[in-house]
């Protein structure tokens, strides 16, 4: 019996490792040779001029300069934001906590390039409607707001972020031990001066990976930076590596492979920093029994007004920019809410995108990737997270740091290393090979909640399946599966939503004939077309809306999805 189990288990885990390893570091050791080549069409043709020409890049020294600003204020808005959130739905007394359930699911309802389209037609300097609004009540000449600007891109990016680092720092919030605090408390201390001395300190290795985290993001975003840097000019890593790409008549892959290098290699370093940081954190946290509850800290007077902020931004993240894509959706251009804008709304842009042939088709390529790819994508998952669960060997862990490697990519650079590994086979510039990179990109996401589900099955049961005859693939269709439905369920809904939603790896590898529509939105709102911009948007927020609420209904654990 246990002869049988070894033989197939231990081939299951070298193809797995194979597959795996062509989906993740395939597409690295590509990029890095491709960053040597002369050409797309001559691979394999060594030379260091792409080098050359990447680093002595006059526009070089200010994309690295913006690049640090934007990170460092994205991370730096976002992880006090989210401090701050977290603090008071875990450890204060503020009303209807239960308000804060619902900022995990927050980016998972609107898409980053959504979100930036409906602040960009409100703070449009030259036409955005609450520019317009205040130019007409102020008589200025001017609008006092510039989404095309550095601070505009921070303020996006960093209220993206918010919802994530919210999640990564209430559960040290709950956990940390409220000893110390309570000792500050009897010796006549302030509740703020127990903050600050006290509470914050103990936290700090949480802030620290909150923040090292949310640099992450920041560092591989690309749909704000797109959207707003790229007409204000004000260029970032991966907007630079786009640009050249995407401008003139002859891209060049192998100076973006140069420079998409350094990208990867600080995303990784960051990475095994965030690690780091999540372990020491762990330090802090307390194990109690199930009727632990920390303290609770009475906001007195500050009660509602901190409440209503709360409010504010929830409205900022969902209100204001869902409200704006309904409204402008029914307009021809942006108007100031008025009997005029009234008289003037129509079905228009909605019959222009559902008319345009190619928009029709990113819709339809958008879909078939979100439910054939997310079908291979959770097959492959399923098992992954068993052998990195139920096969303990040295393979297994080996495995389980392949599978887990992606996460270190931002999607614009791994997106040229996919172009470079796709270059010479069939699956170039077909939908197969979108396929095959959002697999390889989003592998983790799969895995993760599986790998979790896999941990809560005894062992015995598969044994005893086995007791009876039945074969390792006999055990895992019969028993296993059923018992991970739900979950499996729940991550092939998560990963289709992903797919949906999915930008920066399309902006790089989507052709003629294999649209999707976060690039037909983009393309879009690069023509000023913002009222077929909020139509398809309400379009796919629709898709993804409906495959969120069916996860938040299965109890999917949505702090993986992002």
């Amino acid at each position: 019996m246990l002869e049988r189990k070894s033989a197939l288990r231990f081939p299951l885990v070298g193809i797995l490792i194979l597959v795996v390893g062509a989906l993740t570091v395939g597409p690295v050791v590509m990029l890095v040779v491709g960053s040597f080549s002369e050409g797309i069409g001559a691979l394999g043709k060594f030379t260091i001029d792409k080098y050359v020409a990447a680093y002595t890049d006059p526009v070089l020294p200010k994309t690295l300069l913006n690049t640090v600003i934007f990170t460092i204020g994205c991370a730096s808005f976002s992880t006090i934001l989210g401090g701050l959130l977290a603090y008071l739905s875990v450890r204060t007394d503020i009303p209807f906590k239960g308000l804060f359930r619902v900022l995990p699911v927050v980016p998972m309802m609107i898409p980053h390039v959504l979100f930036a389209a409906a602040w960009i037609t409100l703070l449009n300097p030259t036409n955005g409607m609450l520019n317009l609004f205040l130019r007409n009540i102020f008589k200025l000449s001017s609008g006092p707001f510039n989404i095309y600007s550095l601070g505009g891109m921070i303020f996006l990016e960093g209220m993206l972020d918010l919802p994530v680092t919210y999640l990564v720092i209430s559960p040290a919030m709950y956990s940390f031990d409220t000893t110390l605090e309570e000792a500050s408390w009897v010796s006549g201390a302030s509740n703020l001066y127990t903050l600050r001395r006290i509470t914050l300190p103990i936290l700090r290795p949480a802030f620290l990976a909150t923040f090292t985290l949310a640099i992450i993001r920041s560092l591989a975003s690309f749909a704000v930076p797109s959207m707003v840097g790229l007409p204000g000019r004000i260029h970032v890593l991966t907007t630079h590596v786009y640009r050249i790409i995407s401008i003139g008549w002859s891209p060049d892959y192998g100076r973006a492979a140069a420079i998409g290098l350094i990208v990867l290699v600080a995303a990784i370093i960051l990475v095994y920093l965030y690690r780091y940081l999540i372990a020491e954190s762990s330090q802090y946290v307390t194990v109690t029994g199930k009727g632990y509850r920390p303290t609770v800290v009475e906001l007195g007077r500050a009660r509602y007004p901190l409440f209503f902020l709360c409010i504010l931004l929830f409205c900022f993240l969902v209100v204001i920019p869902l409200a704006t894509l309904v409204y402008m959706s029914f307009l021809p251009y942006s108007m100031v809410p008025s009997a005029r804008a009234i008289s003037m709304m129509s079905l228009r842009n909605w019959h222009t995108v559902l008319a345009n042939p190619i928009t029709v088709r990113a819709l339809k390529n958008s879909v078939f990737l979100a439910v054939v790819g997310a079908s291979l994508a959770i097959l492959l998952s399923l098992f992954v997270a068993y052998v990195i669960v139920k096969v303990r060997s040295r393979g297994s862990a080996f495995l389980e740091s392949l599978s887990f490697l992606s996460f270190s990519f931002p999607g614009m650079i791994i997106g040229v290393g996919f172009m470079w590994f796709l270059v010479q086979t069939p699956l170039y510039a077909t939908i197969w090979g979108l396929l095959v990179a959002y697999v390889g990109t989003y592998l983790p996401y799969g895995i993760r909640p599986l790998r979790s589900a896999f941990m809560q099955i005894d062992q015995e049961l598969e044994e005893s399946a086995r007791v009876f005859g039945a074969s390792f693939l006999q055990a895992l269709k019969d028993i296993v599966v059923p018992l991970l439905a739900p979950g499996v369920i729940s991550a092939w809904i998560l990963t289709a939503c992903m797919f949906i939603r999915e930008l920066s790896v399309s902006a790089v590898l989507s052709r003629p004939g294999t649209e999707v529509l976060t690039v037909e939105i983009m393309k879009l709102a690069n023509d000023g077309l913002w009222g077929q911009v909020a139509a398809l948007g309400i379009i796919m927020i629709g898709l993804s809306t409906v495959l969120v609420l069916v996860a938040n209904l299965l109890r999917v654990p949505l702090s993986h999805a992002e």
